[in-house]
């Protein structure tokens, strides 16, 4: 038996991310290992009473049954094994889920190694109102038109706005499953999922057929964090499954990134937790994702600055001349060098200055400021 078809056993014995199964596969290989359990041989504590379920398996006919439906098995060692998953085994594990997969089962005409290799997970709530998923469609629409693959889970709300945000961007988005990929679910993302398989891909851990339960799509957060450089999670409760996606991110030393809403709204508490713990990187848009997961120097988010006035361009001693011409009533040059602090002389060619830049206006025997110019003295100019 081939390395391949072990692997395809033995993914239909346990759940996703069985760390006690991967970590003896390692060590042992997939083969000497389905061949130890298909001969009742208990390895280290793992399975001592599958030889029958192994048996009675037929790996070979079900890649064929896949591969008759779009669907292929890629494992370690496949050209299009994305190498960044290994990064999963040194991650550790949560409540006894981890490491890297034995295999993924894809459906979609990319290359999974290709097309993630420049990727972007992004993540959120299933209760998104709308701006969140306003947000999260903007983000992954300007990462899918810089060149990035998008990330996340198909599920309602965050998840599949950036699906659709990534095809309004004509970039590709990967969807990675909870259950087999050749299953809709939920089934009222029928349409967008078969549009998915289309043109991008549809990923999973489990075989055909397989349903989804809560538990797997704990396990599938690590593969969407680990296909990814960076994850942006776009409103998240407490005790929302898109933390756990920044928990694997954080692991693998990715980048982690959250998106703010109103401190009032629960449904973006998880993310200001995120970020007050220094666990995620504050950013507000297409932009500032770029700027944090291109390379060095490809995206420069722009720094936000307010619209310039022409006082911005005047020096320190100017705009105290500025501050000290009466609004109304008009003022001498020695009123005015009182007011200011500085000598007549220095007011008077502070004065010129300011007339010329259409700021100030010589009226009677005195000077005041131009009404379209006044400013507000509680807003000066910073």
């Amino acid at each position: 038996m081939s390395d391949r078809l072990a692997r395809v056993a033995l993914s239909r014995l346990s759940e996703p991310g069985d760390l006690r199964l991967r970590r003896v596969v390692r060590e042992l290989g997939a083969v000497r290992v389905h061949d130890l359990l298909r001969e009742e041989h208990d390895v280290r504590g793992v399975y001592a009473d599958v030889a029958e379920r192994l048996r009675g398996l037929d790996p070979e006919r079900e890649l064929e049954q896949a591969a008759g439906r779009g669907i292929r098995f890629v494992c370690p060692g496949d050209a299009e094994w994305p190498d960044q998953l290994a990064a999963l085994d040194a991650a550790g594990d949560v409540n006894g889920r981890g490491g890297e997969p034995l295999g993924l089962w894809v459906r979609g005409p990319l290359d999974l190694a290709a097309v993630t290799d420049q990727a972007l997970a992004v993540v959120g709530s299933r209760s998104a109102t709308t701006y969140g998923a306003d947000v999260a469609g903007q983000i992954a629409c300007e990462a899918a038109g810089a060149g990035f693959a998008v990330v996340s889970g198909a599920a309602f709300g965050i998840d599949v706005a950036a699906h659709r945000g990534a095809l309004a961007g004509r970039g590709p988005t990967v969807a990675v499953l909870a259950c087999g990929v050749d299953r809709a679910y939920p089934a009222a993302h029928r349409t967008v999922l078969d549009y998915i398989a289309g043109t991008g891909l549809l990923v999973s851990e489990l075989p055909p057929g397989c349903a989804p339960t809560r538990l797997r799509f704990l396990s599938r957060n690590r593969v969407i964090a680990a296909l990814s450089r960076g994850t942006v999670v776009v409103e998240a409760a407490v005790r929302s499954g898109a933390l756990n996606t920044a928990h694997w991110a954080n692991r693998m030393g990715r980048i982690v990134m959250g998106v703010p809403g109103p401190v009032t709204s629960a449904p973006s508490a998880g993310v200001h937790d995120l970020i007050r713990r220094g666990e995620a990187q504050l950013v507000t848009g297409g932009a500032d994702v770029l700027e944090l997961v291109a390379a060095v120097g490809d995206h420069l988010a722009p720094v936000p600055r307010g619209e310039e006035r022409v006082d911005d361009r005047l020096s320190l001693a100017v705009r105290q001349v500025l501050d000290a011409v009466p609004v109304a009533r008009p003022a001498g040059e020695t009123s005015i060098a009182r007011t200011a602090g500085l000598s007549v002389h220095a007011v008077e060619q502070a004065l010129r200055r300011l007339r010329g830049a259409g700021l100030v206006e010589r009226v009677d025997h005195g000077w005041r400021r131009t009404p379209d110019t006044v400013s507000s003295p509680e807003a000066p100019a910073s």
